[in-house]
């Protein structure tokens, strides 16, 4: 793969092949894929997605593990609802994890990535302690496939989530790093979170947003070079810290209008690799 490859986030629900082909007439060689429905982790709509992506020519670079009941409306709701945070839903969760790990392997991802939540500051908590044991489980269910579980950025600072994966103390427990949502939180600079997390960052996100405007609330994603993260700037620092994985542009919003900004970021994309002689 090349270094620094352009790739999109793509869900699996619906017609994946037709998406698949898109991108890479597009000239996308690679994709994340969000995680299919539980249901169809397996059986024939499992299969129908595995032929699918072995016959596009589209590398899968991560799998994202989401959950059913998620809820991404402000900040209480992500605290209530996302992630491995919630104990009520965490012995599910993990066991979906450890099954979208499985399908991953599959396609051939190198790693799972999800976002686990709001993790708690004290790491002495007992609810940190939980979701330290369910993060470990689940480490060590991707080990044995060879895989990484990626830490998605953005609910929490830069120096909390390297203190957590220190307490998890797995070797391949990685970060998916995304300056959209450091900003979109609130929780810091993402090009000085970049520098701190730089050891364990196995893949990123290209994607854009602005602050919040007040507190409580997330602040808006925005088209890539629209924003407030400073596209060039965030790969000039990828290039500092000898990053060379894919680019992963992620547009959260549906339709024609997500394909047309995809091409616009990667018109973006390419032309600030130019400048800084990434290639």
């Amino acid at each position: 793969m090349a270094r620094m490859a352009l790739g999109v986030i793509l869900s699996a629900r619906g017609d994946l092949e037709g998406r698949l082909r898109r991108i890479k007439e597009a000239g996308f060689p690679t994709a994340q894929l969000v995680s299919p429905p539980a249901e169809d982790l397996a059986g024939p709509r499992s299969q129908e997605l595995k032929r699918a992506i072995a016959s596009s020519g589209v590398k899968i670079t991560s799998v994202a593990a989401v959950y059913a009941g998620e809820s991404y409306a402000d900040v209480a709701a992500v605290r209530a609802t996302v992630g491995l945070v919630p104990r009520e839903t965490r012995a599910a969760r993990v066991e979906h994890t450890k099954r979208c790990g499985d399908f991953a392997q599959a396609v051939g991802s190198p790693n799972l990535s999800s976002h686990i939540g709001y993790i708690p500051e004290d790491t002495s908590d007992p609810d940190c302690r939980g979701l330290v044991g369910a993060v470990r489980e689940i480490c060590d269910h991707l080990a044995a496939n060879q895989q990484s579980f990626c830490l998605e950025t953005g609910q929490e600072t830069a120096e909390g989530l390297r203190e957590f994966i220190g307490v998890v103390g797995r070797g391949n427990l990685k970060v998916n790093f995304d300056p959209a949502n450091m900003i979109m939180y609130g929780t810091g600079d993402p090009i000085e979170a970049l520098g701190v997390l730089a050891s364990w960052v196995e893949g990123v996100h290209c994607k854009d947003g602005v602050w919040p405007k007040a507190p409580g609330q997330l602040g808006e994603e925005k088209r890539l070079g629209e924003g407030e993260v400073g596209i060039e700037r965030f790969l000039a620092k990828l290039k500092e810290i000898g990053y060379e994985g894919p680019l992963t542009i992620e547009r959260e919003i549906p339709g024609e209008q997500q394909m047309a900004d995809f091409a616009a970021g990667k018109k973006l994309l390419e032309e600030a690799k130019g400048r800084l002689g990434i290639g």
